[in-house]
């Protein structure tokens, strides 16, 4: 049997490139359409960004603009990263099409729940974030502000310290999907989930510790959902083998008889 030429070799190789360049012109052009949809509304939503900072300022205080061009490009990072959120599923879709063709039958079954319930949570993490934990911490740094000093946050400076915790909330709410990934991939089984439980717990709260601001409530408000989604991720990994188990049973009963 011949081995296959370096031609042969090659033109598969120049067929995944260029499909792959679809795939991400695909990407950009959604993103790109969707920031253009959402930039007159540019302003409303870098209000609702801001809106819970704003809700704990004191009185008669506002956000500045250190920078020139902040007041500009602040609304439309903001809007740019709306975009990106708002194209996400059509990002995933692409994603998920350039790489099904590789993927085994049973991988696609798992693929597809995989993909949709990291979506799920990633914009679970980010909403838990924006309606529970923000209000908590800017509440509490309002209260250890220093009596005589004006708390005037640059929207610059804001701006980045949401989107860190959007995305510091986002990942970490994906512990179930890593959790299932490994159970299923073999690397762990659900014996040794289960055993780890005493060093999740810790790790959770150190976590919370680097990610949040040094106050209890919101490292709590990281930690216990943390803890939660890895039981989670337990407990789905317990049914997934289980399930696995009964179809591989009835398989090998079908082909006995």
């Amino acid at each position: 049997m011949s081995e296959p030429s370096n031609e042969q070799v090659t033109q598969p190789l120049i067929e995944h490139l260029l499909e792959l360049r679809r795939r991400m012109m695909w990407i950009v052009g959604a993103t790109l359409l969707c920031f253009i949809a959402l930039m007159p509304f540019s302003q409303q939503l870098y209000s609702f960004a801001a809106e819970p900072l704003m809700a704990n300022l004191p009185a008669d205080t506002s956000m500045i603009a250190t920078d020139v061009i902040a007041p500009f490009f602040v609304p439309v990072k903001v809007t740019l990263m709306a975009a990106f959120l708002l194209s996400l599923p059509h990002t995933l879709y692409q994603i998920w099409a350039f790489v099904a063709p590789a993927l085994y039958q049973n991988e696609k079954r798992l693929i597809t729940p995989l993909v949709l319930s990291s979506f799920l949570l990633f914009f679970t993490g980010m909403a838990f974030a924006y309606y529970l934990v923000f209000p908590v911490i800017f509440k509490f740094l309002a209260g250890v502000t220093p009596v005589g000093v004006n708390m005037a946050t640059d929207i610059d400076k804001y701006l980045s310290f949401i989107l860190g915790m959007f995305v510091a909330f986002g990942t970490t709410f994906e512990v179930p999907v890593v959790v299932v990934l490994l159970a299923r991939m073999g690397i762990v089984d659900v014996k040794q989930l289960k055993a780890a439980r005493p060093y999740v717990v810790v790790g959770a709260f150190i976590v919370a510790a680097v990610i949040t601001p040094p106050d209890v409530i919101s490292q709590i408000l990281l930690a216990v959902p943390l803890i939660a989604l890895y039981e989670a991720g337990i407990w789905f990994s317990r049914f997934i083998s289980v399930r696995v188990r009964e179809l591989e049973e009835s398989r090998e009963d079908s082909d006995t008889e």
